[in-house]
């Protein structure tokens, strides 16, 4: 086993959040419903963009992205793997990674969609409206995944919320097949229970073939993955699949499962 050059590399939707606050009536205006996340295309994307205001902040992210930025944070040696477009808000993204520390090298998409946004426009009441361009973020392909930066990390962790795009999964469990070539983990988030209700029979998969080791998830995902409504249940059956599971259970805290053994 070669030496690690990261603790964590993880693997996801590069996004830039955009926060800008709007007047009376802009909401409604745009025809957007106050509150609500919406999933935009290439042209809505670019005319939101231009109705910002110049005071708007811009502010990388993604779920695994903010996971990198978490390790950094704690001293961890991170890296990103995600997808940009050659563009300014790509300029952005690869800067915030850079400054707070985190490795990035992927090579930026040319000539096709453009970095993934989610503009967020902030009522005077202080309600959220969000609209959401996925852009080059789902552009990842297997020549995105560089053998030399999955085996030099000792977990490479990936987010489900990026299992919607056939290339994208491909990347994913070629990452998995990389990271254990050189005998480390791979590990994987359910995201969110509407992942898990497309997802179910793939997922399971992952986890029961043993192409993902290490499993993320809150309550509510995991009981969708098994389709049940006890907690206990779930638990069993994650801890017969998986090498090791980290469940999040809101105000009450959180339970590990390895080899089996629960400890909470």
């Amino acid at each position: 086993m070669t030496q690690t050059r990261f603790d964590v590399l993880t693997i996801g939707n590069a996004i830039v959040d955009i926060i800008a606050p709007v007047e009376a009536g802009f909401i409604e205006r745009e025809g957007m419903s106050e509150g609500i996340m919406h999933l935009i295309d290439t042209d809505r994307a670019e005319d939101l963009y231009g109705k910002m205001p110049l005071g708007r902040q811009q502010i990388s992210g993604g779920s695994a992205a903010n996971t990198a930025a978490g390790v950094a944070s704690l001293g961890g040696r991170a890296a990103f793997i995600g997808k940009v477009a050659d563009d300014p808000l790509g300029d952005v993204f690869e800067a915030d990674l850079d400054t707070i520390g985190v490795h990035y090298s992927t090579s930026r998409l040319k000539n096709g969609a453009l970095t993934a946004r989610s503009m967020i426009f902030l009522s005077e009441d202080g309600e959220r409206t969000m609209n959401t361009y996925l852009g080059a973020c789902h552009q990842l392909t297997e020549q995105d995944i560089k053998p030399d930066e999955i085996g030099g990390a000792a977990i490479t962790y990936m987010e489900g919320f990026l299992w919607d795009p056939v290339e994208a999964k491909k990347a994913f469990v070629l990452a998995a097949h990389y990271a254990h070539k050189n005998e480390r983990a791979a590990a994987f988030t359910l995201s969110d229970p509407f992942c898990v209700d497309r997802y179910r029979a793939e997922f399971l998969d992952l986890i029961r073939s043993k192409t993902i080791d290490y499993v993320f998830a809150n309550v509510h995902e995991l009981k969708s993955l098994y389709q049940t409504d006890d907690l206990g249940e779930a638990v069993r059956e994650i801890a017969k699949d998986a090498e090791l599971a980290a469940i999040t259970m809101g105000a009450d805290g959180a339970m590990a499962v390895y080899n089996g053994e629960v400890t909470s």
